[in-house]
């Protein structure tokens, strides 16, 4: 008999709330198409771009996200602190400091009762140096995990940082996706010994914009130095995904595809 197939989707970073609203147009569609198992999102732009709220992540668990993972932009907002100690859904990077409100890592039932491993994981290349180790953090943790299924988001700047961690999990988890840049790659790919990988999902935000925001502050700022305040864009969302589909038994990935969905056209694509 041949194992039972566990299908993955992680949503790249959802920008704010044009973000938010895309992810409730579009996701009941995904659902019907790919009918996953598990859907996970990025949400720590969630909230006016930077950070999030109870507000804007029950937005997206109403909407059909299962798993809301984090980020350098996750304690943005002050709400955050508290409600991390209590929302098991929402994941903070695995690799802060031990006394960190909430969770790096979570197991989700799927509805057929397969555990799949999610856990939130944050580079230190060109990010700020408050994290601890993820190369030695992840390592730890998988010596302790009896699960086969293990889907890593690992939110990170540099794209040699996320490769050498997809080449170092390579084998030991299902899927190791990046996020954080909101530009989607395209080198999704099976590695040798079975671990899916993408250097980055991308994000769920206005196509014309940089990395989800209003161009103008930021090409202001490129120009004159003087900071403005940045502020989400609206216009032509896209929503950014990487699917994944797993072996139950072996945690082994057997393919990955990565999508891109348009608000003038997701109806077509999704037909």
């Amino acid at each position: 008999m041949p194992s039972k197939k566990v299908r993955l989707i992680l949503i790249g970073d959802v920008v704010g709330r044009f973000g938010r609203k895309f992810v409730q147009a579009v996701l009941p569609l995904i659902k019907a198409k790919f009918s996953p198992d598990v859907v996970i999102a990025n949400g720590e732009n969630s909230a006016g771009g930077m950070g999030i709220i109870k507000r804007t992540a029950d937005e997206l668990f109403e909407t059909g996200v299962n798993v809301l993972t984090g980020g350098n932009h996750i304690w943005d907002k002050k709400e955050a602190l508290e409600l991390l100690k209590t929302e098991k859904r929402i994941l903070r990077p695995l690799n802060y400091h031990f006394s960190t409100p909430g969770n790096g890592s979570m197991v989700y039932k799927t509805a057929e009762g397969y555990p799949v491993v999610i856990i939130s994981l944050q580079g230190r290349v060109f990010m700020e140096p408050v994290v601890d180790n993820p190369f030695t953090t992840i390592d730890e943790f998988l010596k302790k995990n009896s699960h086969p299924i293990v889907l890593v988001d690992f939110h990170a700047e540099a794209t040699a940082e996320k490769q050498a961690m997809g080449f170092f999990l390579d084998g030991r988890v299902s899927a190791v996706l990046g996020t954080h840049t909101h530009v989607p790659t395209g080198d999704a790919r099976i590695l040798e010994n079975g671990t899916a990988y993408q250097t980055d999902v991308g994000m769920t935000g206005a196509l014309d914009s940089i990395i989800g925001m209003k161009r103008e502050p930021i090409i202001s700022k490129f120009y004159n130095g003087i900071h403005q305040k940045f502020e989400v864009a609206g216009g032509n969302q896209v929503l950014d995904m990487t699917l994944v589909d797993v072996d139950a038994t072996s945690g082994k990935a057997l393919y990955i595809e990565a999508c891109r969905y348009h608000e003038a056209t997701y109806g077509q694509q999704l037909a």
